[in-house]
């Protein structure tokens, strides 16, 4: 271990030592620390990354449990190797939450009569009440603390971001606010609905057409929201993130109120009597508390918002189609120069050339998550990010994973590419092809209206299947627009998700492999749900359009694996990808490209 190492983790028992310190002062036996804000964000400003702060862990999902004599880490298996590589195993054991959930645990250690505090704003219901079974499964209490003790000992927490709110055009949203706000409110009366509380900074982003910079990598302002069946909105939000213009362009249904008023309309709410909607996966437990508290009628149920959002309209595909043409022209250039000269750079290097090629762009507004830039066993980490410790260079003889996206006023992007540096070897080459074929079956599937992601997850699989292999992550996640890179409510995974995929929902299409020590290969586009008729259908049937446009590397293509319909697929991929890029790049790249993407 060296010094940097040593004083990491002294410095991380001192936190979990202070944090014992002060549970014992509250009289508290244990406390729960999730990887969450008040908004369930997958990425969060400085001020709630806790869980990093106290274990050193710096994923995007986890929690950890802190109990007087132990401490435990869970996360799924996208961090299984990350957890181990930043976390102190003496501090925190790191457990799998899938094959061991942490309210398994908890169930089965803690103590009798003990009790267990947790944030009520940084827990949905539907968390807590799973806590609370577990809680008394083993005869402890569970008890909500507003107050959070880990802040109480982390001296340096930063404040709250206060980026401004801007103005999202119509240009690129396709339909004005006040014609959303009213088509929401006509939904929640249908179903009998007063009202509805509105934590996702997405939705409410979406609603209003607004955008902000509360978090990184996602153009979002950090809000709470009421939306009336009568079409009137209550905003809670910081004012010194609103401008006159923003306040103006928002328009008269919005009632714009500071963050503390958040608790008197739903004590109003409550007064009233009135049936409230709220996501048991979205709403923190401190606002069910609260309209309960008041009287409220609570009516669980999805976010209103997330639906229509998640289908994009004509306006929104046709600005993220043509985001992912300047988005692929800049990956492009990227995988050009890694051919010619990326051998010998490092990850972190490769990382920063591809963000120039992307910042070259004028409607370039950020990357949309950290390029996961991977060289060689790097690459089995399904979430790696390189640091000036694990940074590794670009070698012969091994593949390297690159998984980026940016953000557009007129789209997101999500792309992952594996490429061979130098020749490949024969195993490589035949698990690549391996997950290209699942890919290639995902994207040309056809299925009938009322399908599920879940029921289409095992196409991408079959073919590592068929060779005894896997991946242990989703197969696709829902995009946003100009929004988050992983939005639901769709996705493709073994997970059971009863919704069905609708025309207009954007989902990324990203089987993979991993091999622990050796490499990683993941092939990702982003493609959107169609109407695809099929002749002599009895039932409406849909497909998917694929939007990324990149080349997939030949070089670690086993043509022997290919089925006629693979071959097929690939070469007219290619075609497509070559025809609609030639124009956007320069002769040396385009000439590059034109054998990148040469007929098999």
């Amino acid at each position: 271990m060296n010094p940097t190492d040593t004083a990491a983790r002294a410095s991380d028992a001192g936190r979990l030592s202070a944090l014992r310190a002060e549970l014992a002062r509250r009289g508290l036996d244990g406390f729960v620390v999730p990887r969450a804000d008040e908004h369930q964000n997958e990425y969060v400003p400085p001020r709630a990354q806790r869980l990093a702060w106290l274990t050193g862990f710096t994923g995007s999902a986890g929690v950890a449990v802190v109990l007087a004599d132990r401490a435990a880490i869970f996360v799924d298996g996208r961090y299984t190797l990350q957890v181990r590589q930043e976390v102190a195993a003496e501090l925190f054991e790191p457990l799998h939450q899938i094959e061991q959930p942490f309210t398994a645990w908890l169930a089965a250690n803690l103590p009798a009569g003990s009790k267990l505090g947790y944030d009520p704003w940084l827990h949905t219901v539907d968390a807590v009440e799973r806590m609370l079974t577990a809680c008394r499964k083993t005869g402890a209490e569970l008890v909500a603390v507003t107050d959070n003790p880990l802040d109480a000992v982390w001296h340096d927490q930063p404040p709250p971001p206060l980026a401004p709110l801007t103005c999202h055009s119509v240009t690129f949203a396709g339909k004005p606010a006040d014609e959303k706000i009213r088509e929401v409110a006509e939904s929640l009366a249908a179903e009998k609905v007063d009202a509805a509380v509105l934590s996702a900074p997405d939705s409410i982003a979406w609603l209003l057409n607004v955008r902000g910079g509360d978090v990184a990598y996602t153009p979002l302002p950090l809000s709470f929201a009421v939306i009336h069946a009568g079409a009137a909105v209550d905003l809670f939000i910081d004012p010194r993130k609103m401008s006159a213009e923003v306040a103006d362009a928002i328009g008269g249904a919005v009632t714009i109120r500071p963050p503390e008023a958040f608790a008197h309309v739903l004590d109003r709410l409550g007064a009233e009597g009135r049936a409230v909607r709220i996501d048991p996966l979205l709403t923190p437990a401190w606002a069910v508390e609260r309209l309960v508290g008041a009287g409220a009628r609570i009516d669980r149920g999805a976010d209103p918002c997330a639906m229509p959002k998640a289908c994009k309209n004509a306006v929104e595909l046709q600005g993220i189609r043509a985001a992912h043409l300047r988005d692929g022209a800049a990956l492009t250039r990227f995988l050009a120069w890694v051919a010619a000269e990326g051998a010998g750079s490092s990850e972190i290097e490769a990382a920063a050339r591809l963000e120039v090629f992307r910042r070259a762009d004028p409607m370039f507004r950020d990357l949309s998550f950290p390029t996961i830039s991977a060289a060689g066993p790097n690459g089995a980490v399904v979430h790696y990010h390189s640091t000036e410790a694990t940074n590794r260079r670009l070698e012969q003889g091994q593949l390297y994973l690159v998984d980026s996206g940016a953000q557009y006023p007129d789209g997101t992007t999500d792309v992952t590419r594996t490429v061979a540096i130098g020749p490949a070897g024969e195993e490589e080459r035949r698990r690549f092809t391996a997950v290209l074929r699942g890919h290639i079956a995902l994207a040309t599937a056809r299925f009938p209206a009322g399908t599920t992601g879940s029921q289409l997850d095992a196409l991408a699989r079959r073919p590592l299947w068929s060779e005894g292999l896997d991946y242990d992550h989703g197969t696709g996640h829902g995009v946003g627009c100009y929004l988050s890179v992983h939005e639901g409510p769709q996705r493709i995974s073994k997970v059971g998700n009863p919704v069905a995929l609708r025309p207009g929902m954007v989902l990324s299409n990203e089987p993979g492999y991993y091999k622990t020590g050796a490499y990683g290969i993941r092939i990702e586009n982003l493609m959107t749900v169609v109407d695809a008729p099929v002749a002599g259908e009895e039932r409406p049937m849909l497909g998917f359009e694929t939007l990324t446009m990149a080349p997939i590397d030949l070089n670690l293509v086993d043509p022997s694996q290919l089925g006629d319909g693979d071959r097929q697929w690939l070469n007219g991929y290619h075609d497509t990808v070559r025809g609609r890029l030639e124009p956007l790049l320069d002769p040396a790249t385009a000439a590059w490209l034109a054998g990148a993407t040469r007929p098999i």
